[in-house]
């Protein structure tokens, strides 16, 4: 099985170094490292369009080497996809260890959660992981301290598991470990963050310029059974399968029985 491994928080991080030592010890795995050259965390599904992007060959201690873009999350996955490793076509993409958790309604800024929804739309099983430190936080602030261990062994497993039964087509899975040793494994749904943002005046300049911090602290959630942001604080890996169509069904037949065709003015062509 061919395995891209990529994260966004540089190609240096600690997670995923641990992530890449598990997954080449898996049996049948041709893994290839492509990620950024430094912190792209909050990317989400950003790309570069207008430049090209400089790449290069990182060696690493067991020998083996990786390739650090100047580029994004997603930007790693479509190097990868667009065949930079001659002979590679990536089966499976893994994104991460993240430093720091990827729960609930968080994981729409994640760079880790953007690069496996890349694979996902261009028809690749993905997988996303992302683990506390052991601080225990529950959002996605950066602890000092992490043990990665544990985590990398069950994704690396997972990574294979999946390459032996296919997800569902158009599905990745987005996978948090606890910041010690975890209880259990839960399969959840995204649950629901409790943002604490206020608008902090930091700085007052010249002309009526003025410098604000616009994001808060001590993020909480709403503690719901069943839910990634509840497994976690329980101290079980959470396991959430997610898809990219963000369609709300039930909303096409609403918005269908109101005839929109009269908002275009009475010049326009009417439908038959």
């Amino acid at each position: 099985m061919k395995v891209l491994l990529t994260n966004d928080d540089g190609i240096e991080a600690e997670g995923l170094q641990a992530l890449r030592i598990a997954l080449a010890a898996m049996p049948d795995v041709e893994l290839v490292t492509i990620a950024p050259d430094g912190n792209r965390s909050a990317f989400a599904r950003k790309i570069t369009t207008h430049k090209p992007l400089w790449i290069e060959e990182v060696p690493f201690d067991d020998g083996s080497v990786g390739y650090a873009t100047e580029g994004t999350p997603v930007d790693c996955v479509r190097f990868a996809t667009l065949r930079l490793v001659e002979g590679f076509y990536p089966e499976l993409i893994v994104s991460g260890i993240n430093h720091g958790a990827n729960l609930g309604d968080d994981v729409t800024y994640s760079g880790t959660v953007a690069a496996a929804l890349e694979g996902v739309l261009l028809g690749i099983p993905a997988i996303a992981a992302s683990q506390q430190s052991t601080s225990r936080e529950m959002d996605f602030r950066w602890g000092r301290h992490f043990k990665f261990d544990a985590g990398a062994e069950f994704v690396a497993r997972l990574a294979q598991h999946v390459g032996h039964t296919p997800l569902p087509p158009g599905t990745l899975i987005n996978v948090n470990v606890p910041g010690d040793a975890p209880t259990g494994v839960e399969i959840t749904r995204l649950g629901k963050r409790i943002y604490r943002d206020e608008l902090r005046l930091q700085e007052q300049g010249e002309a009526g310029r003025r410098r604000f911090s616009i994001y808060g602290e001590d993020h909480g959630f709403k503690d719901e059974a069943g839910t990634d942001l509840a497994a976690l604080a329980a101290g079980r890996i959470a396991v959430t399968p997610l898809h990219f169509d963000l369609t709300y069904e039930p909303g096409i037949e609403a918005l269908g029985a109101r005839d929109l065709s009269q908002l275009l003015g009475a010049d326009a062509p009417q439908q038959p």
